[in-house]
């Protein structure tokens, strides 16, 4: 889920300083967040769509069609 997040802000051209301010953060924590080193509740991620600009539903229903397509992939290999 992080990297497709991190993925989404490359792709919008905002640096993790831009977001963190958007966020009112410091870019420390965009940083531990996008390299795993501190989770985030739902409240925190509706809050990191919102500030790239992205739908929470459409992020959310994008981040389970890859969760199905891991799984089925699993399955294959066994």
């Amino acid at each position: 889920m992080l990297q497709l997040l991190k993925s989404k802000r490359i792709d919008k051209g905002i640096t993790q300083e831009q977001l963190a301010s958007r966020l009112g953060v410091g870019q420390g924590i965009v940083s531990k967040i996008e390299t795993h080193e501190r989770r985030l509740d739902v409240i925190e991620l509706r809050e990191i769509c919102l500030a790239l600009g992205i739908s929470f539903p459409e992020f959310v229903t994008e981040f389970d069609e890859y969760l199905k397509e891991e799984e089925n992939k699993e399955h294959e290999e066994v």
